[in-house]
């Protein structure tokens, strides 16, 4: 295999906001759509599992994409990534595969993914699956001085950080609506504006 072959590197993508909207949508008429569910909840629980593969990644363990072995490496920019199996890959090529792909975070959200991942496989029950999804979709990055700081949907649904935001606030809600989930955002809504002005005010005084 090529050392220079990304193909061999594949990371889960973010999920499209139309799949989401009509989630929203259906959900807030009563209406579970069980393959819809599904559809939405598998492709957040591979891309939570991406995410966490990519900051182990960054952090020194890499799993070979040919046989799933762990690499401990350095993350030296002149390192070759290998494995027993045959495949390797310069590290600095494997991290271009990571960058500019929403694809970092701190321990915090790693643990936050890593409970939808353990969660969703058995929930058995729609309105189950719809809370889990809802719950991961308005989860915070979290800062250990100032809490919540980011919204992680951002790393889960297609879209610019403001895109992201503005696609939340105009998911629809009705009578239908899964109990909590109207109260949810509401809940989210209130953390995005007390808490990001913050977090960003101070960053910009240490640049």
């Amino acid at each position: 295999m090529s050392t220079s072959e990304k193909s061999s590197i594949s990371w889960a993508p973010r999920v499209p906001q139309a799949l989401i909207a009509r989630l929203y949508a259906l959900d807030a008429q009563g209406i579970y759509d069980d393959e819809l569910l599904d559809e939405v909840g598998w492709m957040l629980y591979h891309r939570c599992q991406s995410f966490r593969q990519a900051v182990e990644a960054t952090r020194g363990l890499v799993h070979c994409p040919a046989c799933r072995a762990e690499i401990v490496h350095r993350a030296q920019s002149d390192e070759i990534l290998v494995c027993a199996c045959g495949w390797q890959m310069p590290w600095r090529e494997y991290f271009k595969t990571i960058q500019r792909q929403q694809l970092s975070g701190a321990d915090p959200i790693l643990a936050f993914f890593a409970e939808f991942v353990a969660a969703f496989p058995h929930a058995a029950q729609a309105r189950e699956k719809m809370l889990l999804i809802d719950r991961l979709l308005h989860g915070f990055h979290y800062h250990l001085k100032y809490g919540p700081t980011r919204a992680a949907a951002v790393n889960l649904i297609t879209g610019r950080y403001h895109e992201v935001i503005e696609f939340l606030d105009a998911l629809t809600y009705g009578p239908g609506s899964t109990p909590g989930l109207p109260e949810a955002r509401q809940e989210w809504r209130a953390t995005v504006d007390a808490t990001a002005g913050p977090w960003n005010d101070d960053r910009l005084r240490r640049t």
